[in-house]
């Protein structure tokens, strides 16, 4: 089972293979160091790279936000729609 990992933790993680790296070591040292594959690591500099910590729990706060306006305007929008079509109908 994948193991969900916290935006505090994978910026910490992200800043030990750094750390590693500017040693001279390897992606795939810095991967096996901080025990994640190489896909999550380029997936998460990607997500994550150059962000503090308070910034990563902002972006998710955010994301979870803007998911929920979503499905209040889809909801709103669909309401719309089976309105007007019940309003084509004679009474």
């Amino acid at each position: 089972m994948a193991r969900k990992h916290k935006p505090e933790d994978i910026i910490g993680k992200l800043r030990e293979a750094e750390i590693v790296l500017a040693q001279g070591g390897t992606v795939a040292d810095a991967c096996r160091r901080i025990g994640v594959t190489e896909q999550s690591y380029y997936r998460w500099r990607k997500e994550y790279g150059g962000l503090k910590m308070d910034q990563a729990r902002r972006m998710k706060e955010l994301e979870k936000e803007n998911a929920r306006l979503r499905r209040a305007v889809s909801d709103l929008t669909l309401d719309k729609l089976i309105l007007q079509e019940a309003a084509k109908g004679n009474f």
